[in-house]
C-alpha cells in the first residue's frame, strides 16, 4: 500500500533550523513543510513591505533556503512554506537567486498569490467583525493588512504542474500539509473520512515541536528527555487515510498519545466542527494508539462540508504599550515595591498621562495569577521582587511617560531600586471578517533554475 512521509520543518516564524535539516537528512521524508505565519506576523510583514517593496517575506527565509535547498534537490524532497508572508513574489525571487548562488539547477519554484485583498478591503466595510461585534467601517485603527485564509487547492495545482518549492502567503496551517496528501492520493470532498484525517494530520504537524513533547514537557509530572535536541514530527499516511505520527530515531523529545491529544485540542473551539477553508473537520471520535516508542497511530477523524465563506485576517494599528520595570531585593522588598507602584500611579495622574488601561505586576508574586490565586499561596516574605508597570494608550507620548516615571524611582525612592528598564511598543491587533469564497482570485506563478 502506497504511503508518503511529511515532516514539519518549522512551527512558527523564528523556529530553529537544525531539526528541519535533521528531518531531511534522516527522516526519509517526501515533503517538508515550514509553517511560519501567525496572525500578527503578516501585518508586521506588510509594514516592512510598505517601507521597502523588496521585503515583507519571512526574515529567516534566506537562511532556511541556504540550509535546505541542496538537500531538497539531492533527496527529492518537495518544500512547502508560507514564508512568503506579505510578499510571496519577492520570496520566490530570493529563493531562485539563492538556488543560483548555490549552483542548484532543475528546480521549479511556485508562488501562490491572491490571499492579499488589502486593495479591495473597502468593499467589505459593512461586514461584521467577528471578535468586536461592530462593522469593519467602525474599526478604531488604521488597517495595515487584509489576508484571506486560502486552502490547499492552489498548492495542489502547483504540485500538479511539477513545482519542487512552493511558497505561499496566508494559507490555513493544515492546508499546507493537506495539499501533498490530496495531490498524492487524489482525494476529494466526498472522501469524508480521508479528508478529515488529512486535516488532522496537518493540525498535528503545524506547530512542529509541540507534538514531539516541546509544549508538553513539565518536569516531574510529564518528563521529556533531551529537549535541547528536540526533534520535529513526521506523519506517514497511506492511501486509506490511516496515519502514524513519529520522529527521527535518536532525536530528542517524545511522541505519544498524550502529546498528540494535547496538540489536537490546541486552538480548537469545537472538536466536532473544526472549520478550515477546505473542509469542516470532525475530531470528536479520534483515537490515538501508542504502537511503539515514539510512534502513534491516529484514526477516527471525519469531515462534513466545505464552508461557503472564507475568513479574512485583518491587521490594524491599535494602540501603544508603555512599560517600566525595576527590582527590589532583601528585607521588606515587597513593601518597597508596593510603595514604588503607588508613587508611579500618583505621579502619572499628576502629570496628566492619558492611559486607557493600567496594570501593576509584582513579578514572582502575582504577575501571572493576580491576587485571587496568589494571595492564599504567598509565602510570608519575598527576597526579591521585580515591579512591572504597564499601560495601554492611544498616543505614543502617553506611553513614554510610564517608563519615565518608573526610571525616576532610581533617585526619587523608595530605597534599593535597581535594574530599571523602560520601553514603548506599538500594538498591531488582529480582527476577522468573512467573505464569499468566490470573491477571492487565486493564481500561481512559476520560476525555474
Amino acid at each position: 500500500m502506497r504511503s508518503i512521509r511529511i515532516g514539519a520543518g518549522a512551527g512558527y516564524a523564528g523556529d530553529r533550523v537544525e531539526p528541519a535539516v535533521e528531518l531531511m537528512e534522516k527522516g526519509n521524508i517526501d515533503y517538508i513543510v515550514f509553517e511560519c505565519l501567525a496572525e500578527r506576523t503578516i501585518a508586521i510583514a506588510q509594514q516592512e513591505k510598505m517601507k521597502d517593496p523588496t521585503k515583507g517575506y519571512n526574515g529567516l527565509l534566506p537562511e532556511r533556503m541556504r540550509r535546505i535547498l541542496k538537500l531538497a534537490k539531492e533527496k527529492n524532497i518537495k518544500v512547502i512554506t508560507n514564508m512568503g508572508a506579505a510578499n510571496t513574489k519577492a520570496a520566490v525571487e530570493v529563493t531562485k537567486n539563492i538556488a543560483k548562488e548555490l549552483g542548484i539547477t532543475g528546480l521549479k519554484i511556485a508562488g501562490i498569490l491572491g490571499d492579499d485583498i488589502y486593495d479591495s478591503i473597502d468593499k467589505y466595510k459593512d461586514n461584521e467583525i467577528l471578535e468586536l461585534g461592530c462593522k469593519l467601517k467602525d474599526l478604531d485603527g488604521e488597517i495595515l493588512s487584509s489576508n484571506v485564509y486560502l486552502g490547499a487547492e492552489s498548492i495542489v495545482e502547483a504540485l500538479e504542474n511539477g513545482a519542487d518549492i512552493i511558497i505561499t502567503g496566508r494559507v490555513a496551517d493544515p492546508a499546507l500539509f493537506m495539499a501533498p496528501i490530496i495531490y498524492e492520493f487524489k482525494w476529494g470532498l466526498e472522501d469524508k473520512f480521508k479528508m478529515g484525517q488529512a486535516v488532522l494530520a496537518g493540525h498535528l504537524l503545524e506547530c512542529a515541536g509541540q507534538v514531539t513533547g516541546g509544549y508538553y514537557a513539565d518536569p516531574g509530572y510529564k518528563d521529556v528527555e533531551n529537549l535541547h535536541l528536540l526533534g520535529f514530527p513526521i506523519v506517514e499516511i497511506d492511501e486509506t487515510g490511516e496515519f502514524i505520527v513519529t520522529k527521527v530515531k535518536g532525536s530528542g523529545g517524545k511522541v505519544s498519545s498524550a502529546t498528540c491529544k494535547e496538540q489536537m485540542l490546541y486552538e480548537i473551539h469545537d472538536p466536532s466542527a473544526y472549520f478550515t477553508p477546505d473542509i469542516v473537520a470532525d475530531f470528536s471520535k479520534v483515537t490515538f494508539e501508542d504502537i511503539e516508542d515514539d510512534v502513534v497511530k491516529v484514526t477516527g477523524a471525519s469531515s462534513k462540508h466545505q464552508p461557503e465563506t472564507l475568513k479574512v485576517s485583518i491587521g490594524y494599528k491599535d494602540c501603544f504599550i508603555g512599560e517600566g520595570e525595576i527590582s527590589y531585593g532583601g528585607t521588606n522588598a515587597i513593601n518597597r515595591a508596593k510603595l514604588a507602584a503607588d508613587i508611579v500611579e500618583r505621579r502619572l495622574k499628576l502629570i496628566g498621562a492619558n492611559i486607557e488601561e493600567y496594570r501593576v505586576d509584582y513579578i514572582g508574586y502575582n504577575s501571572l495569577y493576580k491576587d485571587s490565586i496568589s494571595s492564599p499561596i504567598k509565602p510570608e516574605s519575598f527576597s526579591e521582587i521585580r515591579l512591572r508597570i504597564s499601560g495601554r494608550t492611544k498616543e505614543r507620548k502617553d506611553a513614554v511617560l510610564i517608563g519615565n516615571e518608573v526610571e525616576a524611582l532610581y533617585t526619587n525612592g523608595p530605597a534599593g531600586g535597581g535594574g530599571a528598564t523602560k520601553a514603548v511598543s506599538e500594538v498591531i491587533s488582529i480582527c476577522s471578517i468573512f467573505i464569499p469564497r468566490d470573491a477571492v482570485d487565486v493564481s500561481v506563478i512559476y520560476e525555474e533554475v
